[in-house]
């Protein structure tokens, strides 16, 4: 059994939104299961359970690399790093994820998680059994749909840089696409705080940490950020939509 698996149930009084019948207002499956006629209520009868686990403190792993597959989960609250290491002890961030999306998925082909996951601030998560959840997405096409979206998703973001971009290109692609995901689920489009060190952005982009912070003032020096440590503020965001273009492809 993982980590994820292991931990505690929260205080009920720690729950930021859902109740018995409904959905938290980030999960990646209302939208899919609602439109087939699905509530909350309707899944734990089917046996499909949605688990409120956490809180996990800071640094908490929530699975490792070779852990048995078993479970996705989509995370409640905080924010989660996936990352590898290598036989030298290098680390290699792989993603960043925020309130409604989904850890896990990659571990689908194998059958264990092929990479790690720790929180980086406080995480709660709502853990789903994969093998349930498979069996019931054959019986409703639009939740099948949604998750072959989200593999989809996975898989895109994980390529994202592996271009030829310079270093206020990627940048500007990681800002961005964090203010969209923010955006999608009802947060500030232009404000936001993460979570992560600089050094781990500086690894998921593939550049130096000074590096970072030297992108990080030239765009404040041309009006497009305003940032305050880990507080970030998009000033122009035509200025970075632009940076960002070859990238994103919108």
């Amino acid at each position: 059994m993982t980590r994820m698996l292991k931990h505690a149930r929260p205080d009920p009084g720690m729950a930021d939104d859902g109740d018995a019948l409904n959905f938290c207002s980030t999960c990646a499956f209302s939208s899919a299961c609602l439109s087939q006629g699905y509530d909350k209520a309707s899944l734990q009868e089917l046996h499909v359970l949605v688990d409120h686990v956490g809180p996990f403190p800071e640094g908490s792993e929530l699975f490792r690399e070779g852990d048995p597959f078993n479970a996705i989960a989509a995370v409640r609250a905080g924010m989660v790093k996936t990352y590898v290491t290598d036989t030298h002890g290098r680390e290699k961030v792989l993603g960043f994820y925020l309130p409604g999306e989904i850890i896990g998925l990659n571990a689908i082909h194998s059958e264990r998680y092929p990479c790690n996951a720790v929180a980086l601030n406080t995480v709660m998560l709502c853990r789903f059994s994969f093998p349930k959840m498979a069996m019931l997405a054959t019986r409703m096409p639009g939740l099948q749909q949604q998750l072959f979206r989200l593999l989809s998703a996975d898989i895109g973001k994980a390529h994202l840089l592996a271009g030829d971009f310079s270093a206020d290109e990627r940048m500007a692609a990681f800002l961005l696409s964090l203010s969209r995901r923010y955006a999608q689920r009802g947060y500030s489009a232009q404000r936001f705080h993460l979570a992560m060190p600089r050094t781990d952005i500086a690894n998921y982009l593939g550049l130096a940490p000074e590096t970072v912070s030297r992108v990080l003032r030239r765009l404040q020096a041309e009006g497009i950020l305003q940032v305050d440590r880990r507080d970030f503020e998009i000033l122009d965001m035509a200025g970075l939509e632009a940076l960002a273009r070859d990238i994103l492809r919108d």
